[in-house]
């Protein structure tokens, strides 16, 4: 089974290929580690480590117009792969591709996203459009 936590540059090129002047959806699934893996060695769960990720990233989305429209518990598959469970999925709104751009790319981000990469043993982020334009 292959794991992700991390765009690929082959990926990234792909999103930024796509309209950028339009607002975009991301959603988000996520599957945490059960131990964080922080390179200090740092202890604590992986669910914590990504609740720190959140806190810290959200003036971030904020800063850049990003919103999270819809959260929640995921309960069961109905259609898919069984291996692939996930402890939270959400989705997040930006005003359009370079806000998202502007933010991972940002000094700050690259400070945070520490937490999210202990946190994580796998996650699929899946940049989505509006049908309503």
């Amino acid at each position: 089974m292959s794991v992700f936590v991390d765009p690929s540059p082959e990926q990234l090129e792909t999103f930024r290929a796509l309209p950028a002047n339009v607002p975009i959806f991301m959603l988000n699934q996520i599957r945490f580690r059960e131990r964080a893996n922080y390179p200090d060695g740092k202890q604590i769960s992986g669910a914590a480590a990504y609740g720190q990720y959140a806190t810290e990233t959200a003036p971030l989305l904020q800063g850049v117009g990003g919103t999270v429209v819809w959260r929640g518990l995921p309960e069961t598959t109905l259609i898919g792969p069984k291996d692939e469970v996930w402890d939270l999925v959400f989705i997040v709104r930006y005003p359009d591709a370079g806000a998202f751009l502007k933010m991972i790319t940002s000094d700050e981000y690259r400070d945070v996203v520490k937490h999210r990469r202990a946190a994580v043993q796998d996650s699929r982020l899946i940049r989505l459009g509006d049908m309503e334009q």
